[in-house]
């Protein structure tokens, strides 16, 4: 019995085993810890500035194009993947809780004819303000601009950009209030 998808043939290939070594990377500053199990794709397009810790099994997932940029004082937690295919702009001082996943892609939706998997892809930079905190096991969507200072709450899925010191938390997430300046 066939069907239509029956008729879509994509040939998968390898990423390879994310084995890498330091000098691999397009940037590695001072201080920087990378745990036991962590993977990095593409090396050469990942970008680690100074004092930055990466937990235990976390996936970078550089791309051929565009970049994964971690800037300075910047904590990664275990487990965290991020999918750079689109770009992921890390800030300074930026606290990324265990589980966080962080994505720059997605099929487009044209037509039911096609499975999606064989649509195009569209890439869309994600950004993370200097200062800002993701709870444990948020989701970023591709595209997202989350503000300097902003809170994102524990298993939040965040679809839409966030200001300057905004908390949210839900799925979707949404603004609960704003942080206060000292």
């Amino acid at each position: 019995m066939s069907t239509r998808q029956d008729n879509f043939v994509k040939k998968f290939k390898s990423h390879g085993g994310g084995m890498f070594k330091r000098k691999d990377l397009g940037k590695i500053g001072r201080n920087v810890i990378i745990e036991i199990g962590v993977r990095i794709f593409h090396p050469g397009n990942v970008y680690i500035a100074d004092n930055v810790y990466i937990g235990h099994d976390t996936f970078l997932k550089a791309y051929y194009k565009n970049k994964i940029m971690i800037c300075d004082n910047t904590w990664v937690g275990q487990s965290v993947f991020l999918h750079g295919a689109g770009g992921i702009k890390i800030g300074s001082c930026v606290g990324i809780g265990p589980y966080v996943k962080i994505f720059t892609s997605f099929h487009q939706d044209l037509s039911t004819d096609i499975p999606l998997l064989f649509n195009p892809i569209v890439f869309k930079e994600t950004v993370i303000g200097d200062g800002a905190d993701i709870g444990m096991g948020a989701i970023v969507m591709p595209g997202v601009k989350i503000g300097r200072g902003a809170i994102v709450g524990a298993g939040a899925v965040v679809t839409k950009d966030l200001a300057d010191y905004a908390v949210a938390a839900g799925v979707p997430a949404k603004i609960i209030r704003y942080r206060h300046k000292c």
